[in-house]
């Protein structure tokens, strides 16, 4: 474990048609590097060719280790994304979407900052040298009062919670992810379920008082987005109240 550098951890729910793809280009990616990894993939209870087609492509590195496939009942991308997380065995560990949105050649901009001391590396789609590329106005626009309102409500100094791009150095992510509170039981759910689960992991962060660097990326908005913008947009606002709620009650003070 201790040789391991990097893990990637892969949610991906129904991604039969991007995620051969992806795992290829990040296994391209990493197999370029001069450090160890893994990709560590969780499929969310798919419904489609997503679990079989991570299967296949972790035989292709049968006896090297370097592919592993979690296969999770549906419970959500939160729960994939805790799952893998818990289970990776990097130094550092960055999760990742499965479109990509955000490519993977952007690690190198995380990397050095976990290897410097950083406690938590975070992709914004905000701040000087961002890109945000092909997003129509309405997306840009649920975001910012999104953003807002989770500046207001519970973290006030990112300027993107939300991007799908976050990096952690071994230690850190375990005391995170173990102390979360929202969506870590098994309790599983119908269709695509996009949370405030990353408001709670930058949070609890906080309140360990982890060193925590805001990073801007490129990100690139990829059509077929699971995202619903009514829907989802109500359940985010729930989590970041349920989020200020538990902490509150002392839910997320460290003991």
């Amino acid at each position: 474990m201790s040789d391991l550098l990097l893990s990637i951890v892969v949610p991906a729910y129904n991604e039969e048609k991007r995620l051969p793809d992806t795992l290829h280009r990040i296994a391209a990616y990493l197999e370029a590097q001069p450090y160890t990894w893994e990709i560590v993939v969780v499929d969310d209870g798919s419904h489609d060719q997503t679990g079989y087609q991570a299967d296949d492509f972790a035989r292709a590195y049968e006896g090297r280790g370097q592919i592993r496939v979690i296969h999770n009942p549906h419970c959500g991308k939160a729960y994939a994304v805790r799952t893998g997380v818990l289970q990776a065995r990097g130094e550092f560990t960055v999760f990742c979407d499965a479109d990509l949105a955000t490519p993977i050649e952007e690690i190198h901009k995380l990397l050095p900052m976990l290897e410097s001391g950083y406690d938590v590396a975070v992709g914004s789609r905000e701040g000087l040298g961002a890109q945000r590329i092909g997003e129509p106005f309405y997306r840009h626009l649920m975001g910012r009062v999104f953003n807002q309102l989770v500046r207001l409500l519970v973290v006030g100094r990112y300027r993107d919670t939300q991007c799908g791009f976050k990096g952690f150095r071994r230690s850190s992510a375990q005391a995170i992810f173990e102390r979360l509170r929202l969506y870590t039981s098994p309790e599983q759910v119908k269709g695509p379920m996009v949370t405030g689960f990353d408001v709670e992991v930058l949070h609890v962060a906080h309140k360990l008082g982890l060193k925590v660097k805001e990073i801007p990326v490129e990100w690139h908005y990829r059509a077929g987005s699971k995202v619903n913008p009514f829907k989802d947009t109500l359940r985010n606002l729930s989590d970041v109240v349920r989020v200020r709620l538990n902490d509150l009650r002392g839910r997320y003070d460290a003991t």
